[in-house]
């Protein structure tokens, strides 16, 4: 085993910066490492029982065959499949040799009820969000502990940022260039294990970043309270057309479905004379799949049906639902109930610039994009989990045998230029308010209970 002295003061200014960071990075790895190693083992689960078997009996397959039925003689085979149920969605097959999904509740519950176009016979139906992909995603978005668990989750991502800060400073080249940062020596021991993580952290850094911005994203304060309000679509785009007095966050259903960028804009409301186009005599289920298919929505899309007077007919298309491989063909239209007209078609390109990175980078961290999107997040999950465990071998290589401590890096008596890494800490509390809340509880806990109790201190030393 190789003992270092933490102990010692380090000499020079660089030592010094370089000690403290050493610190902060010691500490956002004790609470970040069981958290991103969940979020890295889910996220490879998740990515491959996609990529398999996919979500929510996507892929059912039946025979092709010529013709197909019409959607309202699916729908009904599907509401007679699931007593006193209240048709909810119809997704529609991506290709020809899958199912037609239906979502029907009934009694509290969601129900998929898979039917074939061809027939209109019910092949199976199941709990909606009930698989193993779901069980996975559960753990993955909220530890299934629902706010506290997002929460939870959000500081991690939040500390983790600080770690990907620190360990960059670290381990960015100075007497060895860049050589040494990006090819791993190839030595024993400790130094091995040293070379492999920097080596592996530096190259995996920024597609790291991008993972957690995204994924923060729907975290309830970065995301909902502060990311999210200042980046909504413009409802201006329809001023011309009856707005309700609800979001679009009203069409998620325990998770996220509604693409970023629109959940918090106003729907738009049937019952007017306003939209483009029409539809002559009743507008019927039938009538609206036509309409899709004419406006451009092939292959798989979603169709929701109206809730309420003032409802409207919504048809979608977005990559993190899987409807398509490509964010940019994103799309929402609301049809009104009674005219057929269409009151609102938003695209990609009418997405805010943080709209247009949202959707991007949440078909970038599922890996809906394709096949190398799913192995090269594969490779990026393993990454992760590697970075996790070498730096737990790290310590236990370093730690000093039957302390009985964590054996911490101290911080330097001494800091040069600790108004700059002040302002650093404050900056990084204003834009993620829950790694500044857990920053402020270690130095509240440092100062008001660990400096009180030196027994206790030594042991967190």
């Amino acid at each position: 085993m190789t003992t270092i002295d933490t102990n010692a003061q380090p000499e020079g200014a660089a030592q010094k910066l370089y000690r403290a960071a050493w610190r902060w990075h010691f500490y956002a790895g004790l609470f970040v490492i069981p958290f991103l190693t969940i979020l890295a083992f889910t996220g490879t689960a998740m990515l491959w029982i996609a990529w398999v078997d996919g979500r929510d009996g996507e892929r059912t397959p039946v025979t092709p065959q010529e013709i197909s039925t019409p959607v309202s003689a699916q729908a009904d085979a599907a509401l007679a499949a699931v007593p006193d149920g209240v048709f909810k969605q119809y997704v529609a097959p991506r290709t020809d040799d899958v199912a037609a999904l239906f979502r029907v509740d009934a009694g509290g519950d969601a129900i998929m009820v898979a039917v074939d176009p061809y027939t209109a016979t019910v092949i199976e139906t199941f709990p909606r969000r009930s698989g193993w992909y779901d069980f996975f995603d559960g753990i993955h978005s909220d530890l299934m502990l629902g706010v506290t668990g997002d929460r939870l989750l959000e500081t991690a991502a939040s500390l983790t940022l600080v770690l990907i800060a620190t360990g960059l400073y670290m381990w960015w080249p100075r007497e060895g260039g860049w050589r040494r940062a990006l090819i791993p020596t190839f030595a024993r021991g400790r130094s091995l294990w040293k070379s492999l993580h920097g080596v592996v952290g530096i190259w995996v850094s920024v597609i790291l970043v991008v993972f957690l911005l995204s994924g923060l994203s729907w975290a309830g304060i970065w995301g909902g309270k502060m990311v999210q309000a200042w980046s909504q679509f413009p409802a201006e785009k329809w001023n011309d057309v009856p707005l309700s007095n609800v979001t679009h966050a009203s069409m998620n259903h325990d998770r996220q479905e509604v693409p970023w960028a629109l959940e918090q804009t106003p729907m738009p409301a049937s019952g007017s004379d306003a939209g483009t186009g029409g539809l002559a005599g009743p507008v019927t289920i039938d009538m609206i799949d036509a309409l899709a298919r004419d406006i451009g929505f092939d292959a798989r899309y979603q169709m929701n049906p109206p809730r309420g007077d003032t409802g409207v007919w919504t048809l979608s298309r977005d990559s993190m639902s899987t409807d398509s491989t490509n964010p940019t063909s994103d799309r929402t239209v609301h049809v009104d109930q009674y005219t057929g007209k269409v009151l609102a078609d938003v695209r990609f390109e009418d997405y805010s610039l943080a709209g247009k990175a949202m959707a991007v980078g949440v078909a970038l961290h599922m890996g809906t994009l394709g096949l190398w999107s799913v192995l090269a997040n594969t490779v990026v999950c393993l990454a992760v989990i590697f970075l996790c465990v070498s730096a737990l071998v790290l310590w236990w290589k370093r730690r000093p045998a039957k302390s009985g401590r964590l054996s911490a890096p101290p911080m330097p008596q001494e800091l040069p230029l600790w108004q700059g890494a002040a302002l650093v800490g404050l900056f990084v509390s204003m834009a993620f308010p829950m790694a500044g809340f857990a920053l402020l509880t270690v130095l509240a806990v440092d100062t008001l209970i660990l400096a009180r109790i030196p027994k206790l201190r030594a042991v967190f030393s």
